[in-house]
């Protein structure tokens, strides 16, 4: 009660009124309403203590536990004096100022409410955003949100741990930007030294900001050490770039360049450019371009680019860090519009237009056939549904192929269709009817019909499903299981093929998606004769609390009532006679996930294809996976990858992909990693296969000084690509 009335009268003695007169208060408002002024309000101040003596509107002194609240801030010490008129305070003996982006703590503290001019001596601090501290010498504070440390330290390690730290003569922290400027500054490791700049600067709250970043390296068989120092360009709120210049011992000096841009959710684009002017071990100029950009054109509108080129066949294998890259075989040239809109209140209208080139990345020990060029491709899809009780669609195209060694030409697709929609709250049938049309303009003929030929196929088709449920527990979980019979039938009369061309048709690969289709083939030159039925079930387990599926099961069976006539030789043909599928994805455990399905051809009683993976991740941090794929007369591979702690903060990874037809392998990934709660070393080997008779060694170091840098060659990407699960522990 004593400290209450003691901060209630020394409200009174700063001139912050809690009562008032009302004669007073009648004329100041008749007054104000004739005249209005609008003064800056000055903010309150409200001070607290074991004892407080002072001078009315003159200042104030307070020992014993003292507290000073002014707007956002809060000051505490052990004496404070306080003076009105020019807003200073004076503050000493385990000092400390609570404000909302950080926390500063000392022994003398001399300071400025209004301005935020002052000093503290022997200072700590702690930001807020990102977990930053240190301390140092004497602080300075320099108007708002800004203050300057002389002879400091700063790191991110929680208290008690120094594991590393920022020395530097002077930092200034800037809390409006949250950034901070260090000058004459050493990066000090396990009490190493490890870096020194004369300047150097950093966000401490992740945002971005224009700099240099840490330096990265790394070594690979191809290129030999490779040494790179991004400077990063934050052009504006929605651009930036980043320019490394790369020196590389066995090539030369190599320029990367990266922009991207976002534009008011109207426009976005990124570019990657590379240049290598002179490579040492080739004596020629070597450059990649990748640059995608998206336009919204407005009233459904939208125009695209994306391109992408390489200036020779061997420039992912022999210069690219990202070994992904260096199984890219086709590389897409292509830009153009697409329209989405709506045809009256039940139909939608699509269109495309665009014009498609490829750059084939050849190995020269197994050539391929580059694909046809679009030049262009024109597409108008549109839909009316609930039309009577009729739902009709079209599918429609014209493109110009090209290609240099090929027959090569024009072709028209026209597919009109109408479908009959029957359902109810458990199930559908829809019957379909359409019509496939297809006209070819070519500029050879392919057999003796000519250059001007076309096809006319009727395709007839039935599908429908069934949809039931029910509810039980599974320990403490609700669970709802469906069960979905499905049932599809189609009919495709023959029709001799072989006059025609093939542009862009192969086979689809056997799933579930593709036996529910009226065409195995992809494209537009094949069309299957088809005189078969589906038979397919699939069950579902479902959280009823959350809605998430976390187990799947399925089985489908296909039965062809008369024998497929239309083929695809050699090398299109990418899968078998698969007539039976069997799935299962999602938990069967807590721990344990799978997702795996096998096909047979029944009619010989073999199996065609396996895809099979296991995962075992009982927490973050620990992943085990074992995976198979089999393919008969084309592959059988082995693929495991696991990342698990080997003793303390000590994990190891490692990734093999061994084929057994070859008796070798194809991909490995050895490694070890140390995370610790503020800094973190990973130790990474990669060799992959990157061409017929061509391997690549590739070598990342990386020691992640965590909520400041990371120092050499960041292997997060690699591991996250090649371990499914894979955990970065922070």
């Amino acid at each position: 009660m004593i400290r209450i009335a003691q901060s209630i009268f020394f409200l009174i003695l700063l001139n912050l009124p809690l009562t008032s007169w009302s004669n007073e208060s009648s004329a100041l408002k008749s007054n104000s309403e004739q005249n209005p002024i609008i003064k800056p309000q000055k903010k309150p101040v409200l001070i607290e203590a074991d004892k407080i003596t002072g001078y009315y509107k003159q200042e104030i002194e307070a020992t014993g536990d003292v507290v000073l609240h002014h707007g956002d801030k809060v000051l505490t010490a052990e004496r404070m004096k306080y003076y009105q008129q020019t807003e200073d305070a004076e503050a000493e003996g385990n000092v400390r100022l609570e404000r909302p982006k950080d926390i500063l703590q000392g022994e003398q503290l001399e300071i400025n409410l209004k301005t935020e001019i002052g000093h503290l001596t022997e200072p700590r601090y702690s930001v807020k955003e990102g977990k930053g501290r240190g301390a140092g010498d004497i602080l300075l504070f320099e108007g708002k949100d800004n203050y300057r440390i002389k002879d400091t330290n700063y790191t991110a390690c929680p208290e008690g741990n120094h594991d590393w730290y920022l020395r530097a003569k002077e930092v200034e922290i800037d809390n409006k930007k949250e950034v901070g400027t260090a000058r004459h500054v050493s990066v000090v490791f396990k009490d190493v030294p490890i870096l020194y700049s004369p300047w150097l600067d950093f966000s401490y709250s992740g945002q971005r900001k224009t700099g240099l970043l840490t330096p990265v390296a790394g070594y690979n068989v191809r290129t030999g050490f490779d040494v790179g120092l991004p400077v990063y360009l934050n052009i504006a709120p929605n651009i930036d770039a980043t320019i490394t210049p790369r020196i590389m011992t066995q090539r030369g000096f190599l320029l990367s360049n990266e922009f991207r841009y976002i534009g008011n959710n109207q426009m976005n684009g990124h570019l990657l450019f590379d240049i290598l002017p002179q490579d040492i071990e080739r004596n020629r100029t070597r450059w990649g371009v990748l640059y995608t950009h998206t336009q919204n054109i407005g009233k459904g509108w939208q125009g695209f680019l994306n391109y992408n080129a390489v200036s020779d066949d061997r420039y992912f294998r022999e210069l690219t860090p990202n070994l992904a890259q260096t199984s890219l075989v086709n590389l897409s040239q292509q830009g153009g519009v697409n329209y989405n809109g709506r045809l009256g209140t039940d139909g939608v209208l699509n269109f495309t237009g665009f014009a498609q080139r490829f750059q084939t990345i050849q190995d020269p020990f197994a050539l391929i056939v580059s694909p046809y060029e679009r030049l262009p491709h024109f597409a108008v899809n549109a839909a009316k549904y609930n039309v009577g009780k009729f739902d009709f669609e079209l599918q429609s195209s014209w493109t110009n192929f090209f290609h240099p060694t090929l027959v090569d030409g024009n072709r028209t697709i026209l597919y009109p269709s109408v479908s009959t929609p029957l359902r109810n709250e458990y199930g559908y049938i829809t019957p379909k009817f359409g019509l496939h049309y297809t006209n070819y303009n070519l500029t050879a003929p392919v057999d003796a019909k000519g250059e001007n030929v076309d096809r006319t196929v009727p395709i007839v088709s039935l599908d429908s499903g069934i949809a039931f449920d029910r509810q039980f527990n599974w320990g403490d979980r609700s669970i709802v299981q469906t069960l979905e019979p499905r049932f599809f039938y189609v009919y495709v009369p023959y029709r001799n093929q072989g006059f025609l061309p093939n542009f862009d048709s192969a086979v689809n690969d056997f799933s579930f998606a593709q036996m529910l289709t009226e065409n195995k083939f992809s494209g537009g030159d094949r069309i299957n004769d088809a005189n078969r039925a589906v038979g397919a079930l699939t069950s579902r387990f479902v959280d009823k609390e959350t809605g998430v599926e976390f187990l799947r099961l399925a089985v489908g069976q296909l039965m062809n009532f008369t024998d497929p006539r239309i083929q695809l030789l050699p090398p299109q043909v990418t899968s078998g006679n698969a007539d039976f599928i069997a799935a299962i994805s999602g938990r069967l455990t807590q721990h344990i996930s799978t997702d795996s399905n096998v096909q047979m051809d029944q009619s010989i009683g073999v199996i065609e294809k396996v895809r099979s993976g296991v995962s075992y991740q009982p927490e973050p941090g620990k992943v085990l996976n074992f995976g198979y794929r089999f393919t008969r007369d084309v592959l059988q591979q082995v693929d495991t990858s696991v990342q698990w702690p080997i003793y303390g903060n000590l994990r190891g990874v490692s990734r093999v992909n061994y084929s057994l037809n070859d008796d070798k392998i194809l991909a490995g990934l050895a490694g070890l990693e140390y995370n610790s709660c503020c800094w973190a070393l990973r130790v990474v080997l990669q060799r992959l296969t990157t061409a017929t008779q061509t391997t690549t060694t590739a070598f990342f170091l990386q020691l992640e000084l965590k909520g400041l840098m990371g120092i050499g060659n960041n292997p997060l990407q690699v591991l996250q690509g090649t371990i499914p699960g894979y955990t970065s522990i922070h």
